[in-house]
């Protein structure tokens, strides 16, 4: 099984910061016809994107196409849904309807390309006040769509909010994009990328809230962003040996007829099992996929 901590963009029509991309340790790497391609390389730039992820990687390979609403957007979705790209990171959702039309498009490219159904995936960025006003039946829409994406660029830009250092301001559309997410039964969501990339203890210090707040993964702009996600968003050694210890412990407690017990003064529960158990599925997951 992926993983989706680290997802870093790289913009489509440069290959030499495409290539760079694709060697680093993103968990996905993300190339760009949207707002890092200029309008006059588009289309141009379309099967650029397709053979560089054709190319032998270790990481996941998404392309970001243009909205569904723009001249670009079918265009896009038609020329990339290719073997070797592994799904599209869909800018702008606001209806249930686009998300619904994206998915039978690419369901009929597969057939259309001998693909397995449902082995591309599509990640919608809500984006925009429609967007989160529609997110629950966008998450809840019965589609291939496993997470969502917040993007708070666009989304302070539609809102007429100040994007301040803090994010504080923040807090409740992130909130609202969890428990959409949780809600709708699909995985927990990615959040914003961080523009300011030479201050990296603010960047930081949003990794570390999106975690508390229930975010699987953050979307990048800069190679040296990913590592700090990377460790931030992954159990610690000392996060995997507790949560062996919670689980051992609790097994050896049903045993004798308990449902509740005390390790190291904590009281120990089932929400406390269910959480160690977790930990040590992505700690696994982590492992496998950095071989």
């Amino acid at each position: 099984m992926s993983v989706y901590r680290s997802f870093l963009f790289a913009p489509g029509n440069h290959p030499r910061r495409v290539e760079k991309a694709l060697t680093l340790d993103a968990d996905g790497v993300i190339l760009d016809l949207e707002d890092a391609c200029p309008i006059a390389e588009k289309k141009a730039t379309r099967p650029v994107v397709v053979a560089a992820l054709q190319k032998p990687r270790r990481c996941l390979g998404y392309v970001r196409v243009n909205a569904m609403t723009t001249e670009f957007g079918y265009g896009d979705i038609v020329a990339v849904v290719k073997p070797g790209v592994d799904g599209i990171i869909l800018p702008k959702v606001e209806t249930v309807d686009e998300i619904k039309a994206a998915d039978w498009l690419v369901h009929q490219l597969e057939r259309d390309s001998g693909l397995k159904p449902g082995s591309v995936d599509i990640i919608p960025i809500i984006e925009t006040a429609k967007g989160l006003a529609n997110v629950g039946a966008i998450a809840a829409a019965g589609t291939r769509v496993r997470r969502l994406a917040f993007g708070a660029g666009d989304f302070t830009l539609d809102m007429n909010i100040e994007w301040s250092r803090d994010e504080d301001e923040l807090l409740p559309y992130r909130n609202a994009v969890v428990l959409a997410s949780r809600a709708g039964g699909i995985d927990p969501p990615l959040d914003t990328v961080w523009v300011n990339i030479k201050d990296v203890e603010g960047f930081t210090k949003s990794v570390r809230t999106i975690k508390r707040l229930g975010f699987q993964g953050k979307m990048c702009i800069y190679p040296d962003q990913v590592p700090i996600v990377n460790e931030l968003l992954a159990p610690t050694a000392a996060d995997a040996e507790w949560a062996l210890r919670v689980v051992a412990a609790f097994k050896e407690a049903e045993k004798a007829g308990s449902a509740s017990i005390q390790l190291d003064g904590k009281f120990i529960d089932y929400p406390i099992v269910y959480r160690a158990e977790r930990v040590l599925e992505m700690h696994e997951r982590i492992s496998k996929s950095r071989g």
